[in-house]
């Protein structure tokens, strides 16, 4: 028989972890009793009553898993470990605040057992505000293209992973990996299937500004290089421009040496507009220094505070 984990990144999902228990259990009783299965709720430090809705369900079912992180890692890195925990033949992931259907899961199911071997959600439409899919739209188009990798557009890791492609992400030593990247440029046979994301129970999104930039700059650093190359050709043509002027400059001065009042006006305006150049691409070399200096630390990418019905080969392998 074979085996289906599903991994469930949590943060403060108090309202829907006995509804995500509920509806999955009834999925694979009514759609999938063909397949044996484990759930692993994966808690990145809420401050809520998550965990005590975790053990809840984990003193009731011995198929219910749960990891509890010491402290909050973020949500790439706490993601990203999610598939590592499972030892089914495909892991399902999805996220705790049932934004994503779990009903989809016998989809996805179809689409592994015809050969796929990664099966992922695309979002056509989401409750969230039109402002914030718009702005992920453009993102998502200006990193496909600078990217050398085809990235998946409004996908957030929701679907289906055969073992095969899992064996490969544990090969992957990044303390701080880019887990949609990492789908594209890895992936095996994707298919990817749409759907129609869901208002999440949590009744807000636990992202701010500052968390949506570090993804996405964490997905720039990740898997572009144009932004480096624009920068040296800006300054190279830039450069040139300057000494094509300077050159004018010197012969309209040979010529008529009172003919050539240049104004302060067009000066400062240049100086201005070269040191933004320099600043804005000042940035951007920091944000690839700051992701190259973050993955040489080699540090763990998260740390598991405590482990819930796993037994102790397991935990040996994952502490």
């Amino acid at each position: 028989m074979k085996k289906i984990t599903v991994t469930i990144p949590c943060y403060n999902e108090e309202k829907s972890i006995r509804q995500m228990y509920d509806r999955l259990t009834t999925v694979f009783t009514e759609q999938l009793p063909q397949y044996d299965h484990e759930i692993i709720f994966v808690d990145d430090y809420s401050p809520d009553h998550t965990r005590e809705e975790i053990r809840k369900i984990c003193a009731e079912d011995k198929r219910v898993k749960g990891v509890f992180n010491a402290r909050n890692f973020g949500f790439n890195r706490n993601v990203f470990e999610c598939l590592m925990y499972g030892d089914g033949d495909a892991t399902f992931m999805l996220f705790g605040d049932l934004q994503d259907p779990p009903e989809m899961l016998p989809k996805f199911v179809e689409e592994w057992e015809a050969g796929h071997k990664v099966v992922v959600g695309q979002k056509t439409h989401s409750d969230e505000s039109k402002l914030m899919y718009t702005l992920r739209t453009l993102y998502y188009g200006v990193i496909e293209k600078l990217s050398d990798t085809k990235q998946i557009q409004h996908f957030n890791g929701f679907g289906l992973y055969d073992r095969a492609f899992i064996d490969v992400m544990r090969q992957i030593d990044d303390p701080n990996p880019y887990l949609k990247g990492l789908v594209s440029e890895f992936g095996m046979n994707i298919k990817v299937v749409q759907y129609e994301q869901a208002e999440s129970l949590r009744g807000k999104s636990g992202f701010n500004f500052m968390k949506y930039y570090d993804v996405a700059m964490l997905g720039i650093t990740s898997y572009t290089k144009v932004l480096m190359r624009i920068a040296t050709f800006i300054g190279a043509g830039l450069g040139g421009i300057s000494a094509l002027l300077a050159l004018y400059a010197l012969i309209r001065k040979l010529i008529d040496w009172d003919s050539y009042p240049f104004g302060t006006a067009s000066i400062t305006i240049g100086i201005f507009f070269i040191g933004a150049v320099q600043l804005f691409f000042l940035g951007i070399l920091g944000e690839y220094i700051l992701s190259i200096n973050t993955r040489s630390m080699r540090r763990p990418r998260v740390v598991v505070g405590e482990k819930i019905n796993f037994d102790q080969q397991k935990e040996q392998l994952h502490d």
